[in-house]
C-alpha cells in the first residue's frame, strides 16, 4: 500500500508499480482531482463539518501570521485531528469503503491513497487511513 499526493502523480514525483489502483479520499474534490485518480472514496475524507472547523481554525492561524504549514499542523494538533478522524473510521459510512479496500490489498492489488497534502511538509488524514487499513490486512 502506498501514499502520495495528487501533485505528486500530475508532475510525475512518485513512483508506484504498473497497475496500482489510485484511490482518491477526498470529500469534496475538485473537478480535475478525478483525472489523477482511478476512483474516489469521499467516505474516508474527513468528517465535512469537522473539516470546516479544521479550516477556520487553520486560517486563523495563518491571519495570525503562521506560515500555511504551521497553521495546518497547529489546528491539527488544537483539534485532535487523529483522534477525531479515527473515531471517524469506525462509523457505519466508513465501513463499507474499509473492507473493500482491505479485500482489495489482502487479494494482493497494489493501491495508492490520494488527497491533497504533501506530508513531507503537512499532516494527513491518508497517513492515519493507510496505518488503519495496514493494521486489518
Amino acid at each position: 500500500m502506498f501514499d502520495t499526493y495528487v501533485a505528486a502523480l500530475q508532475h510525475d514525483l512518485v513512483d508506484l508499480p504498473q497497475g496500482t489502483r489510485r484511490v482518491g479520499v477526498v470529500r469534496s474534490p475538485t473537478p480535475w482531482f478525478h483525472g489523477a485518480v482511478d476512483e474516489n472514496r469521499p467516505a474516508l475524507g474527513p468528517p465535512s463539518d469537522f473539516l470546516e472547523e479544521f479550516q477556520s481554525r487553520e486560517e486563523s492561524f495563518k491571519l495570525d501570521g503562521m506560515c500555511e504549514e504551521g497553521a495546518h499542523n497547529a489546528a491539527w494538533e488544537e483539534l485532535d485531528f487523529e483522534e477525531t478522524y479515527r473515531d471517524h473510521l469506525t462509523s457505519g459510512e466508513v465501513r463499507a469503503s474499509m473492507d473493500d479496500l482491505v479485500s482489495l490489498l489482502q487479494a494482493g492489488e497494489d493501491v495508492a491513497l490520494v488527497c491533497y497534502e504533501n506530508t513531507d511538509q503537512k499532516r494527513c488524514h491518508r497517513t492515519i487511513l493507510r496505518e488503519e487499513l495496514r493494521s486489518r490486512v
